[in-house]
């Protein structure tokens, strides 16, 4: 997305803009073995806030390990989240708190808004873990993942849901403080 182009925009029109280019860029980064859906989520909504100002590389980097969590699972069984809900999770925390450190009267409506996200992606999909999402062990199974493609045919939906929910959610929060 062009930056000049899309500071013009309405902020909802920009979202719409990037769920429509990355129905044809996300699919084919399924092939990149160091494709992560947590940064695509995070990274992706960031770049329709316009937020310039770390060229989204520390966003992508932090939200790397997201993906790697989301396929862990714990000695007592404990399924990891998937990386799109942490990135999107992230997201809302960043459009909600603006362009400043989010305010301690705030925190209690920020947390309250992760935790819709998460509920209404569980009613959608079923889990917010990622071994469950794919049925794969990501730390095991990688190469069968990649060999079936499922971030072609399923984790690019997951993506696309994600940034819309998150617009919808925070929508009161992208007027006020992302115009």
């Amino acid at each position: 997305m062009k930056s000049i182009e899309s500071s013009q925009k309405d902020i909802f029109k920009r979202f719409q803009d990037k769920l429509e280019e990355l129905k044809v860029t996300l699919p084919p980064l399924g092939g990149n073995r160091g494709n992560s859906c947590a940064a695509n989520t995070l990274t992706s909504i960031l770049d329709v806030l316009n937020l310039k100002d770390f060229d989204n590389v520390y966003y992508n980097n932090l939200a790397i390990p997201f993906s790697g969590f989301g396929s862990y699972v714990t000695r007592k069984g404990w399924k990891g989240p998937c990386g799109i809900v942490s990135g999107a999770i992230a997201a809302i925390g960043i459009i909600m708190g603006g362009q400043e450190k989010a305010k301690s009267e705030d925190v209690p409506m920020i947390y309250m808004k992760a935790l819709r996200f998460a509920d209404k992606f569980e009613q959608k999909f079923g889990s917010l873990s990622c071994q469950d999402l794919c049925g794969y062990d990501l730390s095991k199974d990688y190469q069968q993942y990649a060999k079936n493609k499922f971030w072609e045919k399923k984790c690019c939906d997951f993506v696309l849901f994600a940034i819309e929910l998150v617009s919808k959610l925070t929508k009161k929060y992208l007027k006020n403080k992302w115009k």
